[in-house]
């Protein structure tokens, strides 16, 4: 894949956080309408190329309430995810973070680790949020594995919260606090 329009926001080691590009809408709509992928992070509605590209419209509201970056695989020269912010509260500095990795090649392989970490530090020291939210269904235990070791904090469970494959499912609700991301990093400093 050509990277000469992949502008690196975030450097990490085997991958960067870079702006999401419109012209990887199609391989966005093939991320989010994969139902192994589209269950956990409850795309009901299918989405076409247009729709994908509708998020590279601006926005009347000026500051935006979501934040998205593509994970982008130095190696491969390719997008294989995307991470980022729904539901940004800028007064009270907190959001609600979701991650996908959309090439299944790539599950397993130590991706989205790296990426939250990035995430993490442009969170909390760019963007100068103080808390972030997750919120992932019980059934989804690769990402509740993932949320303990990327350092969330489980704060409860919400019951029937969300409808996945013709039932109601329990989400587990988790935060992370910018005084406890800074105390976790110094401790992995000494």
């Amino acid at each position: 894949m050509d990277n000469s329009e992949v502008f690196t926001f975030m450097e990490g080691k085997t991958i960067d956080l870079v702006p999401l590009n419109s012209e990887h809408a199609k391989i966005y709509a093939r991320w989010i309408n994969n139902p192994k992928i589209r269950r956990f992070i409850c795309n009901r509605l299918p989405n076409t190329i247009e729709d994908i590209k509708k998020w590279f419209e601006p926005t009347k509201e000026g500051l935006k309430n979501n934040i998205h970056f593509e994970i982008w695989h130095k190696t491969d020269k390719k997008p294989v995810g995307i991470i980022g912010f729904y539901y940004i509260d800028w007064f009270d500095r907190h959001g609600e973070a979701y991650i996908y990795i959309g090439e299944t090649d790539y599950w397993g392989k130590n991706i989205a680790p790296e990426a939250t970490e990035l995430f993490f530090k442009y969170a909390f020291n760019d963007a100068n949020f103080n808390k972030i939210i997750a919120e992932i269904a019980v059934e989804n235990k690769p990402s509740l594995s993932a949320a303990e070791k990327a350092g969330y904090i489980y704060e409860g469970t919400l019951k029937q919260h969300w409808y996945i494959d013709g039932k109601y499912v329990d989400v587990k609700t988790f935060r992370l606090l910018k005084e406890e991301w800074i105390k976790n990093n110094e401790e992995k400093m000494t």
